[in-house]
Formats: structure tokens, C-alpha cells, sequence
């Protein structure tokens, strides 16, 4: 697949600074990945998600974007739609400026049966710069910027130059912009309530009772938020109006 020199290059360069024991595991991880390609580019899609599924659960973090996307792809060829827009998704949240990513996403996304308004809200629309970056760009982002910007106090505090004092406003302002869209970010990920429907067809219910009211039905691949679990059960809604309780089981976070 397109992404396997990315991912392959990545491995090699965590290889280089291993132990023996740990390269020997890892050369383990480049097998299975291979395997998966190959299973993938052979039509065993089956066999692919096995692999890529394998390399994410044990925590395979290199390229952990490109493995939620492949996974994707498996997922989708077998015609599970749900599982399918659940790893693109994840994969967004890691690599969102990805063309492909977003290309085959959005076509998964016209394949399903419910259309769900969506609303970027306040923060999306203010900072619209935090959709086009990951959590981690943005936190090396502020690191960097946090760096240079002490950095040129601390040459003004010795030399006490002209340039250094307009340059230490810029950067103020920058460090400040920057802050706080970190910290916008990291709420974003950490309250990021929404999940993907897994099955076919499901019934959305007035109480967590398989003997309630059906209130209205949800079909693979649609994007709920979820609200609270319990016994089994899961209260989501689509809006304020559309809302209603769904078995655990037939849908997945987004974000675990």
C-alpha cells in the first residue's frame, strides 16, 4: 500500500537506537506489517485487518496514523462500513492534513443511510486552524515557541538590543495564540464523546430496556455522541431533540 514507506522507514529508524532483544521484537512488528501489505495488496483483507489491528493493540506508535488509515481500507473492502469510518477517523485525530485520508473518508461517510447535521460550534470556528493539526503538532508547536521565546529574554537581558525587544513582543504574542490553542486542543481530544455505529441496523431506545419504546433507528457509520454507559448500555444523542439509548456494543468511540 501507499503508506507502507512511511511506516517502513519509521520502524527502521526506531531499529537503529534499540537493544539487540528489542530490535529482534521489533524486526517481529516489520514482519507483520509486511505480511499485512501483502494480505492486503493479495485481497485477504481479513488477514490485513489482523495484522494492522495486531501493530496498533500493542501499542506500535510509529505511524500509528497510516496503521488506523490501511486499517481503514481493510475494513472497508470487506464492506464494514462502521468499523471502516471508526479507524478513519482515529486516523484524522493523528494525521489530519492527510488528502487521501480525508478523500476516503468523506466517500465512507456518503455510504451511510442517516445524514447527521454537523456544527464546528465556537471553538472551531474561532481557532479554525485546530482542525488541520493533531494534538501532538500543536503541543511540539508550543514547546518550540516556548524555547525561543525565553530564549530571546534572555539575550535581551544581556545584550539589550533593539531587535531583541520588538522580537520578544512577537514571540509574547505568538506564545500566548499558541497556549492557548494547545490547551483548546488537549479539551477538544479529551472531551471528544463521539462514536461510531457498528451494526447494520439499530434501534434507539426511550430507556436502557430491550422492552422500551423504539424511538428511531441508526445505521452503520453514523457518528452519535456519546453521553454515559452503564449496564450494558449507552445514552447517546444526534441532536437535542434525537436522543436514546443504545446497546454498548453496537458502537465504539472514536477516541478510547
Amino acid at each position: 500500500m501507499r503508506r507502507s514507506i512511511w511506516v517502513t522507514v519509521a520502524i527502521f529508524v526506531v531499529c537503529l537506537s534499540m537493544t539487540p532483544e528489542i530490535k529482534a521484537q521489533t524486526q517481529g512488528w516489520e514482519e507483520i506489517f509486511f505480511r499485512a501489505n501483502q494480505a492486503y495488496k493479495g485481497g485477504h483483507f481479513q488477514e490485513a485487518v489482523d495484522g494492522y489491528s495486531k501493530l496498533i493493540r500493542f501499542g506500535h506508535g510509529q505511524g500509528q496514523g497510516e496503521l488506523y488509515y490501511n486499517l481503514g481500507n481493510a475494513y472497508f473492502r470487506l464492506h464494514q462500513l462502521g468499523r471502516a469510518i471508526l479507524n478513519y477517523e482515529r486516523a484524522h485525530l493523528l494525521i489530519p492534513r492527510d488528502e487521501d485520508l480525508k478523500y476516503n473518508l468523506g466517500y465512507a461517510r456518503e455510504k451511510t443511510q442517516d445524514a447527521v447535521p454537523k456544527s464546528q460550534g465556537f471553538i472551531g470556528m474561532t481557532f479554525f486552524w485546530l482542525g488541520s493539526l493533531s494534538l501532538s503538532e500543536v503541543f511540539w508547536g508550543f514547546g518550540i515557541l516556548n524555547m525561543l521565546f525565553w530564549g530571546v529574554l534572555l539575550i535581551r537581558l544581556i545584550f539589550h538590543s533593539e531587535w531583541t525587544y520588538y522580537l520578544s513582543l512577537v514571540l509574547l504574542v505568538s506564545w500566548l495564540i499558541v497556549c492557548i490553542s494547545f490547551g483548546l486542543k488537549w479539551y477538544q481530544t479529551e472531551t471528544d464523546d463521539r462514536a461510531v455505529i457498528l451494526k447494520p441496523e439499530v434501534s434507539i431506545l426511550a430507556g436502557p430496556d430491550i422492552r422500551d419504546t423504539v424511538l428511531f433507528k441508526l445505521h452503520e457509520g453514523t457518528t452519535a455522541h456519546l453521553e454515559r454507559s452503564e449496564d450494558g448500555w449507552s445514552l447517546i444523542h444526534l441532536s437535542e431533540q434525537k436522543r436514546g439509548w443504545i446497546k454498548k456494543e453496537d458502537l465504539e468511540r472514536i477516541n478510547p
